[in-house]
């Protein structure tokens, strides 16, 4: 891994406050994702399910975690399968997890080689009366193809059908949104990597360079700092590509007057990042393109106070709407009539901002968390305000990640990165 070493203790922690949640007599598993082909012997890079993760710090295929925290054996109370290492693996693919690392990077003190697994887990069953099974339900999943996890879901329940079942996920949800201080580190540092290459960008973007070219310059950046690379597909949305909200292309020339959208962040040690600028190609934006970014900034920054302990998602994003609806009518995009007769399902600032302000964020950058339940503290947001105008062919959105506090306003991670008017024409015309 290009990441430093995490602090076990997390991992511990982690598992502690899912195992409290968990049933009498229970045991949960969680599995690694799948390696995915692409064609011949070509594969994908290895990515980590976030849940395994999240419990274990554990960062290779192959590999499950089961906690029973009611074993009547003391050993099996966590146990860690990992594919057996040995020097010929070490010479083709480079160094696995043996024993000892895996207790150093989890914590978890029992460790079996997978071949082990069904006889070990067979024993583990025979004490247990319920299994927790590892489902994805996240509100924005669309799962086409049959994972790790469900393929062993599906063994499990078939072996073993007179177990009762339930749910990891709904413990998940809850616990993985509220973060933890260590987790908070991470996802600033990657914050910090993102603020390196857009510092980076701000020197290089001129009239004439490609898209493709400003992505290279993240990528650098990114990785030159640890980073695997980019936390999510990147949007470098030169003119009229910005008001495609989820334009990757990424290959068309920069022209002089134009603005640049980007939603580009890194990642780091899994955990994300995500931000938005808008720049001039030019190094100054015109006095439109100035009026309707500093609305935009207006409602970040307001939007961003609401983000508070007890606040409810859906009611937040009402009040985000009347704050756009406002910004609208002094820009001349809106007038009275239009607002007076909106549909309420979707508003008259819709045209012009038709996606969310804030998601979860962390592990995943849309992360787990249950909307219909009132804000915590530590949890990590986005607020992502954005006004799309295709008939005068730019689009303008902003976007910094905050924990929210327990009291006072969001601590902002990305408040080091230049974001009002002055700051970025100023360093792009140095």
């Amino acid at each position: 891994m290009k990441y430093l070493p995490i602090n076990k203790d997390l991992f511990i922690k982690n598992r502690k406050n899912f195992m409290a949640q968990m049933k009498p007599n229970s045991l949960a598993v969680f599995n690694s994702n799948d390696i995915y082909p692409v064609s011949a012997d070509s594969t994908l890079p290895f990515e980590q399910h976030r849940d395994i993760f999240f419990l274990s710090g554990v960062d290779q295929e192959e590999s499950i975690l089961i906690v029973y925290p009611d074993c009547p054996k003391e050993s099996l109370r966590e146990v860690l399968f990992l594919r057996e290492t040995n020097e010929h693996i070490a010479v083709w693919e480079g160094e696995k997890l043996n024993k000892e690392r895996a207790f150093e990077t989890s914590g978890v003190k029992t460790v079996f080689w997978l071949q082990d697994l069904e006889k070990v887990l067979a024993e583990m069953m025979a004490y247990a009366d319920t299994v927790y099974i590892n489902t994805n339900e996240h509100y924005r999943a669309k799962i086409e193809t049959e994972t790790r996890e469900a393929r062993f879901t599906k063994w499990l329940l078939a072996k073993y059908p007179a177990h009762s079942v339930a749910k990891s996920n709904p413990i998940l949800q809850r616990l993985r949104s509220v973060k933890d201080q260590i987790e908070i580190d991470l996802i600033q540092k990657a914050c910090n990597i993102t603020e390196k290459g857009f510092r980076r960008i701000l020197g290089f973007v001129k009239p004439g360079v490609w898209e493709y070219e400003i992505e290279a310059e993240f990528a650098h950046e990114f990785l030159r700092n640890r980073s695997k690379g980019f936390a999510y597909t990147p949007i470098i949305a030169s003119g009229s590509n910005a008001n495609v909200l989820h334009y990757i292309e990424n290959n068309q020339q920069c022209k002089d007057g134009d603005l640049i959208l980007f939603d580009v962040a890194a990642e780091y040690a899994n955990y994300a990042s995500d931000m938005s600028r808008t720049i001039p190609v030019s190094g100054r934006y015109t006095d439109r393109q100035k009026d309707v970014y500093n609305a935009v900034n207006r409602v970040k920054n307001e939007a961003t106070k609401m983000l508070v302990p007890g606040a409810i998602w859906a009611d937040y994003h009402v009040e985000v709407g009347k704050l756009m609806t406002s910004e609208l009518l002094g820009l001349g995009l809106l007038d009275k009539a239009d607002v007076q007769n909106e549909n309420p399902d979707w508003p008259a600032y819709k045209k012009y901002f038709m996606h969310g302000t804030s998601h979860h964020m962390g592990l995943d950058t849309h992360d787990y968390g249950l909307l219909h339940e009132p804000i915590q503290a530590n949890m990590v947001f986005t607020v992502e305000p954005g006004i799309y105008l295709p008939d005068e062919g730019f689009g303008i959105r902003l976007e910094d990640d905050v924990v929210v506090q327990e009291s006072g306003e969001p601590l902002n991670l990305m408040k080091n990165i230049p974001i009002e008017v002055e700051e970025i024409e100023d360093l792009m015309n140095q």
